[in-house]
């Protein structure tokens, strides 16, 4: 199994019905993209988040699925919709599951 977590920072802009609006398409994305075995997405409640605002995490079956999840029309639609509303800054980590 494959963990892909991915940490987004808005805009001052941004509004938190539009953060919650692009979590909500993320987790849309199970279903249309194949490899996908689970994923969570929310907004940050913590003081630790270092200027981190939502997060995402996607379980793969493997890394062919990860690598075909990122240009998959479904997920670039859903990035399209993030840089729309102010996405500022993105950190991602992959990791293979122990």
């Amino acid at each position: 199994m494959i963990e892909h977590v991915v940490l987004f920072k808005f805009s001052d802009e941004t509004t938190l019905e539009q953060k919650e609006e692009g979590m909500r398409r993320l987790l849309e994305v199970k279903d249309k993209i194949p490899g996908i075995v689970d994923i969570q997405a929310g907004n940050n409640f913590s003081d630790r988040s270092q200027g981190f605002e939502s997060g995402l995490t996607v379980r793969f079956e493997s890394k062919e699925a990860l690598e075909a999840y990122g240009p998959h029309p479904a997920h670039q639609e859903v990035v399209g919709y993030l840089k729309e509303i102010g996405m500022s800054d993105v950190l991602a980590l992959d990791f293979e599951c122990m």
